[in-house]
């Protein structure tokens, strides 16, 4: 047998009778949850903006950051709601390198799964009780989901997780907004297959469970470009784009179609800087175009406090040690014009 059995983890009950979360936070989370489906909806016209690192790979770091939206969010708290990018589980396109916090706590230490989901449980809590601001984490594995159940206001299945039957069934118990990205071919049919999936009711086996789902009916679609069968990158966030999405949408019958365009990964080729750019010539798109201005809730962003990205070993403070960020300059000039342009 391949499979070394190290130790029986906690079940999610367990780590959150450890570390609650306060009945006063658990107050602010459901009020932000409200304000974020309300836009996924259409009840509210603000607009999303899913911003934070690639990845949560160090607390002081992460929390200095989160501060700094803060203030931010609180100037153009009546055009655009902040949902920080809090993501401790790293997908790997080869399963090599850096899988996140839940992963490793500390990124130049062995591998820790426990001491991994305390932190990040710990992280997620800390953020609301520090800043109010609930955040998004991806989805990598979906036994995962009830550590943090009750903490993210948000959560997104990556291009290479959302054709997973197990994501798709396990987003469809969610009573939080679910982005569901196109796979890495770019496939908006397959994307779309994930949102039905996940806004259909299903029974299935879960952590050891026979268990039933209602459905999500916020589960939406999220482009992040695509890579051909020859390696090149194909962008999919251009006008012609987003308008075959709304047809495309309106062939379906789902609840709620709704939109966010991730502006790094293949549709930056993630060349960072880039992501200004894409994020502008989107909004321009929604002020172009009603029915992609209705579609188009919202914008992932990969941003930090430093510009770029760097090896583990190299311990620059607040810079990125997977893909290559937005610095923090760029990123609160950015946050203002969206909030100006949306």
């Amino acid at each position: 047998m391949g499979f070394t059995f190290n130790k029986k983890l906690p079940i999610p009950k367990e780590i959150k009778a450890m570390y609650p979360l306060s009945p006063e936070n658990a107050a602010k989370k459901a009020q932000r949850d409200k304000e974020i489906r309300d836009v996924i909806t259409g009840a509210d016209d603000r607009f999303l903006v899913i911003i934070g690192p690639c990845s949560a790979d160090n607390e002081p770091a992460v929390m200095d950051y989160l501060h700094r939206l803060v203030p931010i969010q609180e100037q153009i708290k009546d055009k655009c709601i902040i949902i920080p990018r809090i993501y401790t589980n790293k997908p790997r396109t080869t399963g090599e390198g850096y899988k996140g916090m839940v992963h490793q706590p500390d990124p130049e230490a062995a591998p820790d799964l426990l001491e991994g989901l305390i932190a990040i449980r710990k992280l997620h809590i800390r953020n609301i009780e520090e800043t109010g601001l609930t955040a998004a984490d991806e989805m990598l594995y979906p036994e995962n989901w009830w550590y943090l159940a009750d903490l993210l206001s948000y959560v997104a299945v990556g291009a290479r997780s959302v054709e997973d039957q197990q994501h798709r069934m396990t987003v469809s118990g969610f009573d939080v907004p679910a982005g569901m990205k196109n796979p890495t071919s770019g496939d908006m049919t397959v994307m779309l297959n994930s949102v039905v999936a996940a806004q259909h009711a299903h029974s299935f086996i879960y952590r050891g469970w026979d268990v039933d789902t209602t459905g999500n009916p916020l589960a939406h679609t999220v482009l992040r470009g695509a890579v051909n069968k020859r390696g090149q990158v194909l962008p999919n966030y251009h006008y012609e784009d987003l308008r075959l999405l709304c047809e495309l949408y309106a062939q379906k019958s789902l609840q709620n179609p709704a939109c966010v365009v991730d502006t790094n990964h293949s549709n930056s080729n993630k060349q960072y800087l880039e992501q200004i750019r894409i994020a502008k010539e989107v909004l321009h798109s929604r002020r172009y175009n009603n029915d992609i201005h209705k579609l188009v809730k919202g914008l992932m962003i990969e941003s930090y406090i430093e510009d770029g990205s760097q090896k583990i070993h190299d311990h620059i403070y607040g810079k990125s040690i997977t893909d290559p960020c937005l610095g923090w300059e760029k990123t609160e000039r950015l946050l203002y014009e969206i909030a100006e342009e949306c």
